[in-house]
């Protein structure tokens, strides 16, 4: 199968900076970090961590789906919290997107993140 190198799909949000959605390294592929902006309005979606989790399960689901992939191809995920006291609560949703056996993951806290998020998360999958 021959494919780009980069994905993008207006079903998930524009990217906000220099970089792309997800990108294609040999038979790996890599999303950006996403988070809970609404792909139509480019709006931050949801005053709660669950409901920003679940914008970004979303997003990445679309931009999985762009690159041909699900969440039963991803082998590794990063998920960086504004506040750990919310590990739990995304936890939580990120389950309900994944069957056993579970892809590897880092969850780390970070100071701040873009646009006031207080999740984003990012995902490393194999190609078919």
């Amino acid at each position: 199968m021959t494919r780009s190198n980069t994905v993008a799909t207006g079903s998930a949000p524009a990217a906000i900076g220099p970089y792309s959605q997800g990108s294609w390294a040999g038979n790996i592929f890599f999303s950006a970090g996403q988070i809970a902006l609404d792909p139509a309005t480019m709006e931050m979606v949801g005053d709660d961590v669950a409901a920003q989790a679940r914008r970004v399960m979303l997003n990445l689901e679309k931009v999985l789906e762009a690159a041909e992939l699900s969440f039963s191809d991803v082998a590794k995920t990063t998920i960086f919290l504004a506040d750990m006291a919310d590990f739990g609560t995304v936890n939580e949703v990120y389950a309900g997107f994944f069957e056993p056996p579970y892809p590897a993951r880092s969850t780390v806290a970070a100071r701040e993140l873009p646009k006031g998020a207080r999740v984003e998360i990012e995902v490393v999958a194999r190609g078919r």
